[in-house]
């Protein structure tokens, strides 16, 4: 099956983030990719909460999930949404980060909000405190489509394997690791984590990023550490995106997670253990 990740540089309108994202997702479909990924916060790069109140809109009122949903259906590609930043209705006002796969008919197959919150203090002038804005998920999600099983996770969930390992037993082949990460942690360990996923869980992962400095109107500027990359279900890098926005393109073959699987068969190992001392 042929795949596409798409890289963009995104900035903190909406309006003008949407037809960019049409662009490549044509390109990528022109190239002949059956199934095509964005990265994470597809439609907004920001932290301006009254800005976001501003532009922003529930799932159901949302202009670039609709016309996505129908790119989908007019290219008749599996299309997974990276990520949205959606408004939600709660009482405190705080938004979801939702991943969207959308079949070729521009149905919404399974959504999924992103479980760990990006709280984190890098380094003395980084800091990010995502649960501030955002509400985190507690569901985990694995669609059973025609293209694969697919377990769904977003960017900071990288870092917590359990959450690969359960998918994977719950029947992925593929894990979507759409992302907006940060270029010191980025450059440390985005490589080293998605192919140490990978070799835990026998799957593909696939993990379109956002990349560069992003154009911020309102609030606290932005940078992104890029470098999309897919990972083969033995750890291989069968892609990586750079450093600047595009389409990167690659073949995978899901008879290869059978058979990393079958060379060490990890998944059906778990022992129950206590503590000693």
């Amino acid at each position: 099956m042929r795949v596409a990740l798409i890289q963009l540089n995104v900035s903190d309108r909406p309006t003008d983030n949407l037809p960019l994202t049409e662009g490549f997702i044509r390109q990528a479909a022109s190239g002949g990719a059956r199934f095509v990924l964005t990265p994470e916060v597809t439609n907004i790069i920001s932290t301006n909460r009254t800005f976001q109140n501003e532009v922003l809109h529930l799932e159901q009122d949302d202009p670039t999930l609709a016309r996505l949903r129908q790119l989908a259906a007019e290219l008749q590609i599996w299309l997974l949404i990276g990520s949205l930043a959606l408004k939600t209705g709660d009482a405190d006002g705080r938004f979801a980060n939702r991943s969207f796969l959308i079949d070729p008919k521009g149905k919404v197959v399974a959504r999924y909000d992103k479980i760990h919150m990006f709280d984190v203090d890098i380094d003395a002038v980084e800091s990010w405190r995502e649960s501030e804005g955002y509400r985190p998920g507690d569901q985990a999600v694995m669609a059973e489509t025609e293209i694969g099983n697919i377990g769904m996770t977003i960017c900071y969930d990288v870092r917590f394997p359990h959450l690969h390992r359960d998918l994977a037993k719950a029947g992925a082949e593929i894990i979507t690791q759409p992302a907006a990460f940060s270029p010191v942690s980025g450059a440390a360990h985005w490589h080293v984590l998605l192919r140490a996923r990978a070799i835990e869980t026998g799957c593909y992962i696939l993990a379109p990023a956002q990349c560069g400095a992003h154009d911020i109107s309102h609030g606290k500027q932005r940078s992104t550490f890029g470098h999309s990359l897919a990972i083969s279900p033995w750890g291989e890098i069968l892609a990586d995106g750079g450093s600047e926005p595009g389409v990167t393109f690659l073949e995978i073959d899901l008879k290869e997670v059978n058979i990393a699987r079958s060379r060490i068969p990890s998944l059906s190992h778990d022992r129950t253990y206590g503590w000693g001392g």
